[in-house]
């Protein structure tokens, strides 16, 4: 089940969550923007597939995803954030639902992409990547875009009590490591895992310097040393193609990944 907390957190936050997820600045809207690109880049979204969208919140990147021509099933385990976005008359073909990434209502085999953006780092990982395994058809790939714990403020942030109240964030979430996050994606039964740091751009970036900072990020993201302190990671890996059904089996070991 979802982690206590978190949708009580969707509830006092409802109807400022863009702005407390930072996105509703200039330099958010276009952090927001990039992160979308890169979602569907490393999905490999194309017109027609079936995507799940996991932790859609207030429907931002749900958007980005269906002006593909993706069928889009989003959710989320806060009425409330589902509340605001359904009213949002998002356009294409999406449906909104209340569910839980830990425990999945959809069949087996039924998605060509699980997608979503700062979502893994509320979850239960082991669980909510094995009802992701068992929803994707074989070949199936996943894509996310989660904070990166190596980021000194995201650091901070998660360890300090009080800035993590002062930056509005749920009392379970955390960040990830990504050599760690991909030995966990690949013990889930997951192949070709990827792990990039990327985003320099601060949220809180002036409008006249967000074109300095954009350039100084695109160099720091090719530095070995310096990327690793980048704001964010994106995140792929994908379901073996030859991967058997799962029959309702919702736990994989490495085992079964043989």
């Amino acid at each position: 089940m979802v982690r206590p907390g978190e949708i009580e957190h969707g509830q006092v936050i409802a109807d400022k969550a863009e702005s407390v997820w930072n996105w509703a600045s200039p330099a958010g809207r276009q952090r927001a923007s990039r992160r979308a690109a890169l979602i569907i880049q490393t999905a490999k979204l194309k017109p027609g597939m079936r995507i799940l969208e996991i932790g859609c919140g207030t429907g931002l990147f749900t958007r980005a995803f269906a002006a593909i021509g993706c069928q889009v099933d989003a959710i989320d385990v806060s009425p409330d954030l589902l509340a605001h976005t359904a009213s949002k008359q998002i356009p294409g073909d999406v449906t909104f639902s209340l569910d839980d990434a830990e425990a999945l209502s959809y069949e087996d085999d039924m998605f060509d992409a699980v997608v979503g953006s700062s979502i893994l780092h509320h979850l239960d990982v082991s669980k909510s990547l094995a009802e992701m395994f068992r929803v994707l058809k074989p070949g199936g790939r996943i894509a996310f875009a989660e904070p990166n714990m190596m980021n000194p403020q995201i650091a901070m942030q998660r360890k300090i009590p009080l800035l993590r109240r002062l930056a509005g964030e749920s009392p379970e979430e955390t960040a990830f490591v990504r050599w760690r996050l991909v030995k966990q994606i690949t013990d889930s039964c997951f192949e070709s895992a990827s792990i990039e740091p990327f985003d320099f751009l601060h949220p809180f970036t002036p409008r006249p310097l967000i074109s300095l900072v954009r350039a100084f990020g695109a160099t720091a993201e090719r530095l070995p040393l310096m990327r690793e302190i980048a704001g964010s990671l994106i995140i792929s890996a994908n379901k073996p193609i030859n991967a058997a059904k799962t029959n309702g089996v919702t736990a994989y070991d490495s085992v079964a990944c043989v």
